[in-house]
């Protein structure tokens, strides 16, 4: 069902971005990774992902704005914020992942990207 589905996971922390590469591979995602935002704007350049996992506190460009660039350039993504920030900073996205999660978590979401399509 999500076998087609490419997922970018952007987390500076490699723990992190390893544990959500391995929760998205897991429910039958592509995955590609980024630890800053500037390395996702690169990689945009030559995919597009069904489903963008983003930490908000990221070196350099941050979060919220990387989030943003996506739904300008990338409307049909499905946007995940993820951090452990308070919800109330989290931008406008379609769903929300709270530090720490739970693979069940993401395997909804996951559901629900692929419901999209």
């Amino acid at each position: 069902m999500s076998d087609d589905l490419l997922a970018l996971v952007v987390d500076d922390s490699d723990d992190q971005a390893d544990l959500l590469r391995r929760y998205l591979e897991r429910a039958g995602c592509r995955v590609v990774v980024a630890s800053t935002a500037e390395q996702a704007l690169l990689l945009l350049d030559e995919v597009r992902p069904d489903i963008a996992v983003i930490d908000l506190v990221l070196p350099g460009i941050s979060g919220q704005e990387l989030a943003g660039r996506l739904r300008d350039t990338h409307p049909e993504c499905l946007l995940v914020i993820s951090s452990v920030l308070d919800s109330s900073r989290y931008p406008e996205a379609d769903a929300v992942l709270p530090k720490p999660f739970t693979g069940a978590q993401l395997a909804s979401i996951v559901e629900q990207a692929a419901g999209r399509g």
